[in-house]
């Protein structure tokens, strides 16, 4: 989800104002990574039935966002008089990259399953999760300016008000798919 928010919003605003939206993603990402190593992971082990709330909640999460998507009629088209892509606030931008990473279902997952066996018990834990978390937000970072860059660069294609449907109502229909496999799975 994070990297398609860097996509789309590189296309309409821009890689420079896109970049708020990365902080705050980035933000989100630490947080989630630190939460998983921490403690989050042992409490979903403990507690199998909590995973399977989260993991309905997620699946109702993307479902929302697929359904709104597919109901979207272009925004990102939308130009104001002086034909210049509405401009969001950075504090906006910031936020929907923080929320956008801290409530996606697949990241939680990820970072549980894949970030505990990464720390040795034996080792001090701080300078283990700088590392790790350094690492993963390095990746991060440069995947999202591909992402950003590859929206910009295709942006004047897509930013007609039709590719734009037919945008969302591809990318709200595979979240749908998702959704209903998170769900059932």
């Amino acid at each position: 989800m994070c990297m398609t928010l860097a996509m789309t919003l590189g296309m309409s605003i821009g890689i420079r104002s896109t970049l708020w939206m990365m902080w705050g993603e980035l933000l989100g990402v630490a947080i989630v990574a630190m939460a998983s190593v921490i403690g989050i992971a042992a409490i979903m082990l403990q507690y199998p039935q909590l995973f399977s709330v989260l993991k309905v909640l997620g699946a109702c999460y993307l479902l929302y966002i697929g359904i709104n998507m597919w109901r979207s009629k272009g925004k990102m088209a939308v130009t104001t008089t002086t034909n210049k892509a509405i401009e969001l606030s950075k504090q906006s931008l910031f936020n929907q990259g923080l929320l956008t990473a801290i409530a996606n279902p697949k990241g939680w997952a990820f970072m549980i399953s894949l970030l505990p066996p990464f720390i040795n018990k034996n080792v001090e834990l701080l300078p283990q999760l700088s590392l790790l978390i350094a690492v993963i937000l390095i990746s991060e970072f440069i995947c999202m300016m591909l992402y950003a860059t590859g929206g910009k660069t295709i942006g004047k294609i897509l930013t007609k008000k039709n590719n734009i449907k037919l945008l969302n109502r591809t990318s709200g229909s595979l979240m749908i798919i998702v959704a209903i496999w998170l769900a059932l799975s």
